[in-house]
């Protein structure tokens, strides 16, 4: 029977939660690779499989965050514009 895999094993890399996008991104490509092969036992395919969603999740979130900012840092932009403009609209012809 084969071993148990646990997520901070060094098949399966670092904690999850402490890899940045780019990192997650390819360790996931790796994951799907992998059960795609075919090559794995079942315990494997699970371990991986779990490994894969919580990978994914947290691409998603990091990209979540990143659409948060550049919509914060819109709003910020067109405050200021606002206020650049007097806050007043030009008069009509």
């Amino acid at each position: 029977m084969s071993e148990n895999i646990s997520f901070n094993s060094t098949e399966l890399g670092a904690p999850v939660e402490t890899l940045g996008y780019e990192q997650a991104r390819a360790e996931l490509e790796q994951v799907v690779r992998q059960l795609e092969s075919g090559a794995s036992d079942l315990e494997t395919s699970i371990a991986l499989w779990e490994r894969g969603e919580a990978l994914a999740a947290h691409c998603e979130a990091w990209l979540q965050g990143a659409q948060e900012r550049l919509n914060a840092a819109r709003g910020a932009q067109a405050g200021a514009q606002a206020n650049t403009q007097g806050g007043q609209e030009p008069a009509a012809n």
